[in-house]
C-alpha cells in the first residue's frame, strides 16, 4: 500500500467517525463534560488512531464475522449486517481503551445509528473521491 493511498484510507475513515461523532451526542472524544469545551486540535491525535482501528478492523475483522454469519444476513435479508457493523463499532471502541485513548460509544441505537453514519459516509467519500486502487500493471 502506498502511503498516499494509506492517507486517503485513514482519511476516509477519520471523515466517517468525525461525522458520526458530530451527528450523534452519544459518540464522543473523551469525557461528555470535556468534549463541550475540548478544541478540535485536543481530538484530532484520538480520531486518528480510531479510525486507524475501525479501518484495521473493517479490512480484517468484518470480513471473517460477515462470512461466519452468512445465514443470518441471508435469513434477515441483509438487516444483520447493521448488527455486524455495530459489533465492529463496540469493538473498536473496547480496543482503543486498550490504549488509553477516550473514545465512547454510548447506547445500543447510538451504535447502530454510528455504524450506520461511518458506512454512508465511507460509502459516499469513495464515490466522491474515488476508491484507492492498487497499481496496474500493463503488459504492451
Amino acid at each position: 500500500m502506498g502511503i498516499l493511498r494509506f492517507i486517503g484510507w485513514l482519511a476516509t475513515n477519520a471523515i466517517a467517525v468525525a461525522v458520526a461523532a458530530w451527528m450523534f451526542d452519544g459518540i464522543y472524544f473523551g469525557t461528555a463534560a470535556e468534549t463541550a469545551s475540548q478544541e478540535w486540535t485536543d481530538k484530532l491525535w484520538p480520531l486518528l488512531f480510531v479510525a486507524l482501528v475501525v479501518g484495521i478492523i473493517n479490512s480484517f475483522v468484518r470480513p471473517i464475522i460477515n462470512f461466519l454469519s452468512i445465514p443470518f444476513i441471508i435469513v434477515t435479508l441483509g438487516l444483520f449486517l447493521l448488527l455486524t457493523n455495530a459489533l465492529m463499532l463496540s469493538f473498536a471502541e473496547w480496543l482503543v481503551g486498550l490504549f488509553d485513548v477516550d473514545f465512547t460509544v454510548d447506547g445500543f441505537w447510538t451504535t447502530i445509528g454510528g455504524a450506520l453514519v461511518i458506512t454512508i459516509v465511507t460509502w459516499i467519500v469513495q464515490l466522491v473521491f474515488g476508491k484507492p486502487q492498487a497499481a496496474v500493471v500493463q503488459d504492451y
